[in-house]
């Protein structure tokens, strides 16, 4: 299957190919949100072909990939070797992340987690790409798990997910200590309905003082600025 080179909006290439889940919307508007302090050690849990890796890179964070299928991680590693960066990337199953990665050695989590329910009818093409938009891999519940694992307390995780299911994600979080800081939600228009919701979440604390940002609409300077059209 041939390759295709993607130009991100900060500059670097990203590697995909047809089998894996492709860039989309949802990697650029989640990396934009994310906000790691300075120096920060990030985790992209199931980080596939390293979209949001690439887009979020910085030089003084310390990123590492972690990836289920070797053959999305091998796209990665050509990625990080064509545009120079230091990322690391790693091949694992998050469900095992204990073997994987230090208890509270992250700052920060960033994570497109599966979107649909294994249930709920929904399905990609290849099964790869189903792999990263269905939980056949792992649930919800099974990231959070992971993510809270890796954070210290005081550290944060950011995540992109579908409205009707951010219940499932809030619950999944509060669960494992992940108090929700900031909301925010992706609309088409001032007059659709939310498509997308970005969450950053810190591990500890208290539960008051969330923060329910405007709303980001696709029809605005400010998307088109995040993609600097």
């Amino acid at each position: 299957m041939p390759q295709t080179i993607e130009h991100l909006p900060n500059g670097l290439t990203l590697r995909q190919d047809d089998r894996f889940f492709k860039l989309g919307q949802d990697s650029v508007l989640l990396a934009a949100f994310a906000r790691p302090r300075r120096n920060a050690r990030v985790l992209d849990l199931g980080c596939g072909t390293g979209a949001l890796s690439l887009l979020l890179y910085r030089p003084d964070l310390k990123i590492t990939g972690l990836e289920l299928q070797p053959e999305p991680l091998s796209l990665f590693r050509q990625s990080i070797a064509d545009n120079g960066v230091d990322i690391a990337a790693i091949e694992g199953d998050l469900r095992a992340i204990r073997s994987l990665l230090p208890h509270g050695s992250m700052d920060y989590v960033i994570c497109n987690p599966p979107y649909f329910d294994r249930a709920a009818g929904k399905s990609a093409p290849a099964p790869a790409r189903r792999l990263a938009r269905q939980d056949d891999a792992c649930t919800v519940e099974e990231v959070a798990v992971a993510a809270s694992f890796v954070l210290h307390t005081g550290g944060k995780a950011a995540f992109v997910f579908r409205p009707e299911r951010l219940w499932t994600l809030l619950e999944a979080l509060s669960r494992v200590r992940l108090v929700p800081k900031r909301l925010r939600f992706v609309h088409q228009n001032a007059q659709a309905s939310p498509s997308a919701v970005l969450a950053e979440c810190r591990k500890g604390g208290s539960a008051e003082g969330l923060i329910v940002e405007p709303p980001l609409l696709v029809e605005s300077e400010e998307y088109r600025e995040i993609y600097k059209k």
